[in-house]
């Protein structure tokens, strides 16, 4: 028992914002009556706020290594834009038009790492030239808003998967074998991780903390599941796509040689040098991968609105930034994880849903969601102070 509170000691930030964000759900869920959590409610909270979720995982690596991307909003409003009109005037398919869109985001991430990284710019002032730079581009080439998408387009963000399997009751059979393999994914990621930490002889959890952890998450991914096979569509087609980037980023983030040279120079970009990591490839190298999952997030905006709009993306940078540092990536770099800043923005998420549900004047849900990430960022600072003392 003391080795378990020891340890959640430790991890107190960790499990405190999923603790956060339960208490957020239930505490709108009385003030909705009950509809904040309605199936159809749930399934619009992961296509509503898919595209916060893949900028975060991009904002997550490049706040770890020390730097900020104020860009992004701006280059979802221009490769979006570029999307619809490959698709309207270049008559081209929506599935080549989606790997040219992933390749401008690419070149676009090429360009900013590039100042970045090999000439010495802060990220801060390159990234605001590319918010300007890229929300004029945006302008110039949709002006107008360019509608008359591809239905196959338009189902990555507001189609789920076909009921191949029928229903049981009332609940989607293909939604519970996706909630099934995603709890027996969880559980075997999560041993195997102690198995490789404890085979090199690094500390792990205690036991009980472990199976409480499990047990939790199966618990929660559980009920998500439940509420959206009762949904209309069942499960979002978006969801499997920002499912399968957590995942893959993840392994990078803490299973490969870039993701420990992010947090090193994150951590300590001198001590980094020294020990032979190419920092400025490092830095290239997060900014073109920004680049390519904020295309990919143009791609799910671009679909979900179903039109290319030159004002699309406002605002979005600060949600993934809001969503990292809620989730405990830390402001000065060096800390942060994938899974957190999920958490981050699905507290961003709710806040969102239960307000409009409330119908709480847009204006005041800006204000609540700023109080809620100064209240997190100085939760962080307070929190390491202590650890500092003790």
């Amino acid at each position: 028992m003391n080795a378990v509170r020891e340890y959640l000691g430790r991890n107190v930030r960790q499990y405190g914002i999923v603790a956060a964000l339960l208490v957020i759900v239930l505490l709108f869920q009385v003030l909705t009556d009950g509809r904040l959590l309605y199936p159809n409610n749930v399934a619009s909270l992961v296509q509503q706020n898919a595209y916060v979720m893949v900028l975060a995982i991009g904002m997550v690596m490049v706040i770890v290594a020390g730097h900020i991307d104020l860009s992004v909003g701006s280059v979802v409003a221009f490769v979006g834009g570029l999307c619809a009109i490959m698709m309207t005037q270049w008559e081209l398919p929506w599935l080549v038009a989606v790997l040219l869109s992933l390749v401008v985001g690419a070149l676009v991430g090429v360009w900013q790492g590039f100042w970045v990284a090999y000439v010495g710019i802060p990220a801060f002032i390159v990234t605001l030239a590319g918010m300007l730079v890229f929300r004029g581009l945006a302008i110039v080439l949709v002006g107008t808003t360019v509608a008359g998408l591809p239905g196959g387009f338009k189902a990555i963000s507001n189609g789920s998967l076909p009921n191949w399997f029928g229903f049981v009751g009332d609940l989607d059979v293909v939604t519970l074998c996706v909630g099934a393999i995603g709890i027996v994914a969880f559980a075997v990621a999560q041993w195997r991780s102690r198995t490789a930490l404890r085979k090199h002889g690094l500390s792990v959890e205690p036991m009980s903390a472990y199976v409480v952890k499990v047990v939790v998450a199966a618990l929660l991914i559980g009920v998500v599941t439940y509420w959206l096979a009762l949904s209309a569509g069942g499960t979002p087609i978006v969801l499997l796509i920002v499912g399968a980037l957590i995942i893959a980023y993840s392994f990078v983030l803490n299973r490969s040689v870039f993701g420990r040279h992010v947090y090193a120079i994150g951590g300590n970009r001198h001590a980094a040098v020294l020990s032979g990591v190419s920092a400025k490839r490092v830095d290239f190298g997060i900014f073109v991968n920004m680049g390519v999952l904020a295309a990919v997030a143009a791609v799910i905006t671009t679909s979900r609105a179903g039109a290319g709009v030159a004002g699309a993306g406002v605002n979005y940078e600060l949600d993934a930034i809001a969503a990292c540092f809620i989730g405990g990536t830390a402001v000065t770099g060096g800390v942060g994880r994938i899974s957190g800043a999920m958490i981050g923005a699905l507290i961003m998420g709710v806040l969102n849903m239960g307000l409009s549900i409330m119908a709480v004047d847009a204006a005041w849900q800006q204000a609540i969601k700023g109080l809620v990430l100064l209240a997190a960022v100085a939760f962080d600072i307070v929190s390491k102070r202590r650890a500092a003392l003790r």
